[in-house]
């Protein structure tokens, strides 16, 4: 006499359906990927002004002088050390952000939709190996503590250019995101424990 739970038949079709709903995040993690298609766009729009107001292009040394946040009244002539440096933290910015991206979509994919089957591809990211949710979790707020701390540098570079209570609400959020980076790695720390290796 079979088991009944083991009998197959319609009460196997709601737990089929609830594990299938994964595949409802695909279109999340499409929509991430094109997102990543206009940071890329981005990134070059601001290298080519970059470049071109090196050759002397005042249009493009107003484009960037408008995104690094200058003040309207703030005239600039030329490109500058200050400019160039603030200009090139923003590029870095939106290679991090890139990255953070690439984190979620790979490592999220990977953990929670379907299995990519890379272990015999060279190009395998080393922490795939390794995901899980909580590992996630933590290199997420890692990459959030890099991107606050780009954002801050940023700030305090064009700081006569910024209020002080706008410095000092960056300052206490990025604080704010690295105690909470803390708080997240010693509560993955305490719920999986890593065993001593014995000295060889």
């Amino acid at each position: 006499m079979s088991h009944p739970d083991k009998t197959p038949g319609n009460r196997s079709a709601l737990p089929n359906l609830i594990f299938a709903s994964r595949w409802l995040q695909l279109p999340l993690y499409i929509g991430l990927i094109a997102a990543q298609a206009i940071y890329v766009v981005h990134f070059w729009v601001e290298l080519v002004h970059l470049i071109e107001a090196a050759f002397g292009n005042k249009d493009a040394l107003a484009a960037l002088v408008k995104s690094i946040g200058y003040k309207e009244n703030f005239e600039v002539t030329a490109l500058n050390e200050t400019i160039i440096m603030l200009v090139v933290l923003a590029l870095i910015d939106v290679v991090m952000i890139s990255n953070l991206l690439i984190m979620v979509i790979v490592g999220g994919y990977e953990t929670f939709v379907s299995r990519m089957h890379l272990e015999d591809h060279p190009d395998q990211p080393e922490w795939l190996s390794h995901v899980n949710a909580s590992v996630l979790k933590v290199k997420l707020a890692t990459a959030i503590i890099g991107i606050s701390s780009i954002h801050l540098l940023k700030t305090f570079i064009n700081a006569a250019n910024y209020d002080e209570k706008v410095l000092m609400w960056q300052t206490i959020i990025h604080v704010v995101f690295l105690l909470s980076a803390m708080a997240i790695a010693a509560t993955d720390r305490i719920m999986h424990p890593v065993a001593d290796t014995p000295d060889h």
